[in-house]
């Protein structure tokens, strides 16, 4: 299936694994990579050593294109930018909207620069400074999200810019890539979808709970950092929801603690890192501690499989999947779905 987003990136089917956090690793990235989409590296918790090794480490794992996922706020941005140019990485994805700087740098080279936004004049933003496409997460995707639904947003989007719209909240079959498409997207961007299957590294207890949840049991809170997090309900989640201020940094001070001792990090650099986040926002000092520790809440559940300490970011797509294909088996099959579902329609005029 040819779209706007198989010919810019190179892949041959328009979807999109979404660069988790201590999910989208060298294995993961590959595996979909090797299946025919595209394939997005989480490097914000990577060294710059790290994020080169990991980067290689894909590439010898396969010959397809895929990218690479960056912080633009993050302070090494244009270090991290270089070493993506340096490794020939094809496409670069960012969490938040980079700079017209680092556009230019990246499309100079040759990049496909490819950022996430959560509303229209975001996307219209971006693509006034060049990017090549962007991808549109609506409410329902998870992680920090927004609030209006990809229904909603996705349409508003696609009749402001002129570049391919990536779809992304709510997405895990090919029912939902050819609403998409008929919406005037590109392709469609998964997580939870592509974090349930037998390439990811998380946990077989931790993939157990998230196929375990019914729709109801994926919430979105500001409890955690004051800011919308949709993720599962779990003890943490409960705890900071039912807490007052005083228990809850009860709560936030006591894995703060176990954190620090696993990050090395000082209470003096988690104090100044949360401070940072808490800038223009009216974060409580428990969300202050636990904004500063939102990788290791992360880490916690997806790499340690220590669910009662962290979180577990999901889309709410979550309650609705109940198996653990490979992603060459999960592509394969949304294709084919995609396929029958157009066949079915057309058929049906």
């Amino acid at each position: 299936m040819e779209t706007a987003l198989t010919r810019l990136t190179g892949v041959r089917h328009p979807l999109v694994q979404t660069g988790m956090g201590w999910v989208a690793g060298p294995r993961l990235v590959s595996a979909t990579a090797n299946a025919g989409a595209l394939g997005i590296l989480a490097s914000a918790t990577m060294t710059l050593d790290r994020l080169r090794a990991a980067v290689r480490e894909v590439r010898a794992r396969t010959d397809a294109p895929f990218g690479v996922n960056l912080r633009a706020d993050a302070a090494d941005a244009g270090d991290r930018v270089r070493i993506l140019i340096e490794e020939g990485v094809r496409v670069a994805s960012f969490a938040l909207a980079p700079s017209r700087e680092l556009i230019g740098e990246l499309k100079e080279a040759g990049v496909v620069v490819m950022p996430t936004v959560g509303a229209r004049r975001h996307a219209e933003k971006v693509a006034a400074w060049g990017a090549d496409a962007v991808l549109v997460q609506g409410a329902e995707g998870g992680g920090h999200t927004g609030e209006v639904a990809t229904t909603v947003l996705l349409p508003q989007v696609v009749d402001a810019v002129d570049i391919p719209v990536v779809a992304a909240g709510g997405f895990f079959d090919g029912r939902g890539l050819v609403a998409a498409l008929a919406y005037g997207a590109a392709g469609v961007a998964m997580g939870t979808r592509f974090l349930l299957t037998s390439d990811s590294t998380v946990p077989e207890a931790v993939k157990a709970r998230y196929l375990a949840a019914t729709v109801r049991d994926v919430t979105l809170t500001r409890a955690v950092d004051g800011l919308p997090h949709r993720m599962l309900r779990t003890e943490l989640v409960d705890a900071l929801e039912h807490s007052g201020r005083v228990r809850a940094l009860f709560h936030a001070t006591r894995r703060a603690s176990r954190f620090r001792r696993l990050s090395g990090l000082t209470w003096r650099r988690m104090v100044r890192d949360g401070l940072a986040l808490r800038h223009g926002k009216d974060l409580t000092w428990s969300q202050v501690l636990l904004a500063a520790n939102t990788p290791m809440l992360l880490k916690a559940s997806m790499v340690d499989g220590r669910t009662d300490l962290g979180v577990m970011a999901s889309g709410q797509v979550a309650g609705v999947i109940d198996d653990l294909p490979s992603c060459a088996e999960l592509v394969e099959r949304i294709m084919k779905e995609a396929e029958d579902t157009r066949r079915r329609l057309t058929a049906s005029r």
